[in-house]
């Protein structure tokens, strides 16, 4: 039998847990009926191209963990295929700390928020750094955007999970907000130059 794509993180820990604090049937049902999936599918395909941050995680060999910011442009974390992603890598603090992990463990995991749509995504798999790889790199750049690329990140998805919108306070990019503001404004406008004609009627 084909275990299912969760148990990448149901280890038996987990499933004992879920068995004592009642879940467990839960979940052994989403398993039968399919569960998480280990795709790229054109819905995450969508919504990475709207996030301009994401967390992702390591662990060092002796099971340190560490997780570290990501950011750039919308849609900076690209699909490659149906089973990877990938971003650029640009000079920072020089710590290195992810580049070490990956080299003694290539497990990782990213966290992406969606703050103003309540909507969060998790995605488990493993992840390499690509030194050699101008073509990759090349598909990666963004025209317009600074910073001085290392080298290319490419993470492969093992499994994937839309978590639950409980508890996620909203909050909005400036982008988010210009944009509320400029239709307000034009309205403003609008009912502003009604009123002069009103007035200027009687």
């Amino acid at each position: 039998m084909t275990k299912p794509v969760s148990d990448i993180a149901f280890s038996p820990a987990v499933k004992a847990q879920q068995e004592r604090l009642g879940s467990r049937t839960g979940y052994a049902n989403m398993e039968r009926k399919g569960g998480w999936r280990n795709k790229v599918t054109g819905d995450l395909a969508a919504f990475l191209a709207e996030r301009d941050s994401f967390y992702l995680s390591t662990v060092s060999a002796q099971g340190q963990p560490y997780i570290q910011h990501r950011g750039g442009p919308k849609g900076f974390l690209k699909v490659l295929d149906e089973s990877r992603l990938a971003f650029a890598d640009f000079s920072g603090n020089r710590q290195y700390i992810t580049l070490g992990n990956l080299s003694d463990n290539p497990r990782a995991f990213i966290f992406l928020m969606d703050y103003a749509n309540q909507r969060r995504i998790k995605i488990w798999g493993r992840a390499e750094f690509a030194e050699d790889d101008p073509a990759l790199l090349e598909k990666l750049l963004d025209p317009v955007y600074g910073g001085r690329p290392e080298r290319a990140v490419v993470f492969h998805v093992e499994a994937w999970d839309v978590n639950c919108p409980q508890h996620i306070a909203r909050r909005y990019t400036e982008d988010d907000v210009a944009t509320a503001m400029g239709k307000l404004q034009s309205r403003i406008h609008e009912l502003e130059a009604e009123v002069a004609k009103l007035s200027a009627g009687t």
